[in-house]
């Protein structure tokens, strides 16, 4: 069993290395510049949109509003509290700022996504929209790329048991266990009751749960943390000073923190930034290719919002409230960092990173389970998606009870390996992403 964890963190260290790094921004820059900054300079258009589409206006399953909130579910998660923290300690302050960099970047990539997803997607036996990844590399690329679509629906089946499943289930019931002492057993079957009455309904029980969890968890966060910013808002310009100034010249030991150059910043701050938003990995699209809209462009400005949202609002209040509280030179790292900054900041702000933690792991589970329902059923069709749910419920207390070192690893190596074919298919696809833009543009205008 050690030959093989050595050999999977040796694939780990690749696939989350530099070429990967490249590849990913590479891509969203590509597709940033032949769309000329549209991305950027929609993000107004794509609030409006946002609000509009919280009543389906087209052909799909789902509102545009709860696609998004639907992918938002997925990508909030442990990534926004522990991820930010983690890109800190390896990386300093400057790991913050690039995470800042990922997210302008993948607001392209994100937006290419779901313009693919809705222009690809199909129909299934039950007269459901399918869509993703998978579909658009089969409808869009010619038969010699088939292979592409089906290496992806693997390793995303994959990947979701692990990181979509069973290690948000064991953060779940760490944090409870640790902070309010509840037995793990005991959160791993309240987690697998709840899941299991939600995937019951289908994509549209599930977009209901997050339509109605995300914006209320993500808002209950982003107050929390700007009251504690208030509090210390004499430190906030040091704290940019310091995250801009770290961002390219390498960050001193001082305290419990180990120093990092600055090459540490740019490595952790994309890798986490990725993590945390999933831009480029393929995920996301699957949940928009089931939205009801008349545009795939429209669909992706709803979709490139999940990115701003989630890292340059989430993400940018746990780094600086961890940056300004002083914790980042404690030596502690990962959630336990977070907890530190928001007990300094306020009286029971370990507790309030607890509850958030487990509504934040519960939400990804839920929307995971909708990743990798589609992409099973692109590999065995609509006859294995009952199997498919029983299992990913008696996943669920297995995970919260189990030591998941070597799960979290694998898992994220198969998350990583998502984002091979994905990107190749963007890259394949950007002239009909561009098209579509400059047609829907140019009308509207």
């Amino acid at each position: 069993m050690e030959s093989v964890s050595n050999l999977v963190s040796e694939i780990n260290a690749v696939v989350w290395g530099v070429p990967m790094l490249i590849l990913i921004l590479g891509t969203g820059c590509f597709l940033m510049g032949g769309l000329r900054f549209q991305p950027l300079r929609q993000i107004k258009t794509g609030f409006i949109l946002l609000w509009r589409g919280r009543y389906a206006s087209g052909e799909g399953d789902i509102s545009p509003f709860s696609a998004l909130m639907t992918s938002l579910a997925a990508t909030v998660g442990t990534g926004n509290i522990a991820g930010v923290a983690t890109a800190i300690f390896l990386g300093g302050p400057g790991a913050l700022f690039w995470m800042w960099c990922t997210a302008l970047i993948g607001m392209a990539t994100k937006y290419a996504e779901a313009v693919c997803a809705v222009h690809y997607r199909e129909v299934d036996e039950r007269g459901m929209h399918v869509g993703g990844p998978m579909y658009y590399i089969k409808n869009g690329l010619s038969k010699k790329w088939a292979w592409l679509g089906t290496t992806f629906a693997i390793f995303g089946a994959l990947a979701g048991f692990g990181i979509g499943n069973s290690v948000q289930a064991n953060s779940v019931a760490d944090v409870m266990n640790s902070s309010f002492s509840i037995p793990t057993w005991l959160t791993g079957l309240l987690l697998m009751s709840l899941v299991a009455m939600v995937l019951i309904g289908g994509i549209k029980r599930i977009s209901t749960v997050a339509t109605k969890l995300v914006p209320i968890m993500a808002s209950s966060y982003v107050i929390i943390g700007l009251l504690i910013l208030l509090l210390n808002i004499s430190e906030i310009p040091s704290a940019l000073q310091l995250i801009f100034s770290s961002a390219f010249t390498s960050t001193a030991a001082q305290g419990g923190f180990a120093g990092a150059a600055v090459w540490a910043a740019i490595r952790f701050g994309v890798a986490r930034g990725i993590f945390s938003n999933e831009a480029g990995l393929g995920s996301a699209p699957i949940a928009h290719a089931a939205a009801a809209t008349k545009s795939p462009v429209q669909q992706g400005m709803v979709a490139m919002l999940g990115t701003f949202i989630d890292t340059l609002i989430l993400c940018s209040i746990t780094g600086l409230v961890i940056i300004t509280s002083g914790a980042w030179t404690s030596g502690e790292n990962g959630a336990s960092l977070s907890s530190l900054a928001f007990s300094t900041g306020i009286p029971g702000g370990e507790y309030l990173v607890a509850v958030a933690l487990a509504l934040f792991a519960f939400s990804t589970i839920l929307g995971w389970s909708y990743y990798c329902e589609r992409c099973v059923e692109y590999l065995f069709g609509v006859k294995a998606i009952i199997p498919f749910r029983f299992l990913w419920v008696v996943v669920v207390p297995i995970g919260a009870m189990a030591e998941l070192n070597f799960i979290w690893l694998l898992a994220d190596t198969l998350n990583a390996l998502m984002a091979v074919p994905n990107l190749i298919a963007l890259i394949l696809l950007a002239p009909i992403v561009f098209k579509l833009t400059q047609e829907y543009l140019s009308v509207k205008n």
